[in-house]
């Protein structure tokens, strides 16, 4: 078991994903929340036969998978269906976040949460590593990244936490606003750190 739980946050478009792939080739474990919210709705799955037994046979793709774009249409149009969503895959998602971070065998591990600040997850870590761009620069990796217009991505940009909100729940900040090879400077950095952490609490 890990002795120190990072949870790494940030904005669409910060560079999240880079970040914890950076610290993966360190040898870190990496829990990912995006990762676990598709497991839990995988074929088979309790999770995915409420979401069938609730809207139909519609949601589910000719492979038996949940069809999100699908899904995603159907909270848009109606609010009601993202509450009941969230009442049922939340408490999956935030256990399986608890049991994967506690079967981490790297001295620290990562728990990459895209909504921490939102969700209040940060209960879940024991420090928050956040990673920061502008909003002028999410906008544009993020408008590259997905062929999206600039609207939607502002309409995601505003459903998220400020960046202001954001900073002030951070224990650490990595600018992302560089090249790659700074990136990976930062990234090394941390990782010597959050060893000293984790060997401390392991004292």
């Amino acid at each position: 078991m890990s002795h120190l739980v990072v949870g790494l946050s940030g904005g669409i478009g910060s560079g999240k994903t880079t970040v914890s792939d950076l610290f993966a080739t360190h040898g870190v474990d990496i829990i990912d929340a995006d990762v676990i919210a598709r497991q839990v709705v995988e074929p088979g799955t309790p999770a995915l036969e409420a979401i069938v037994a609730k809207f139909g046979q519609q949601v589910l793709n000719q492979e038996g998978e949940l069809n999100r774009s699908q899904l995603r249409q159907l909270v848009f149009s109606e609010p009601s269906v993202k509450d009941w969503l969230n009442q049922l895959l939340h408490p999956l998602i935030r256990q399986q976040m608890h049991s994967q971070t506690q079967a981490a065998q790297s001295s620290y591990c990562i728990l990459s949460v895209p909504l921490l600040v939102e969700s209040k997850l940060n209960t879940l870590v024991d420090r928050v590593l956040i990673v920061d761009v502008s909003e002028a620069t999410q906008l544009k990796r993020t408008v590259l990244r997905d062929k999206s217009n600039v609207e939607q991505i502002s309409a995601i940009m505003s459903a998220q936490a400020t960046r202001a909100e954001r900073l002030a729940l951070a224990d650490d900040v990595i600018q992302n606003e560089g090249d790659a090879s700074d990136l990976i400077k930062k990234v090394a950095q941390l990782h010597q750190q959050y060893l000293r952490l984790a060997a401390n609490r392991n004292v």
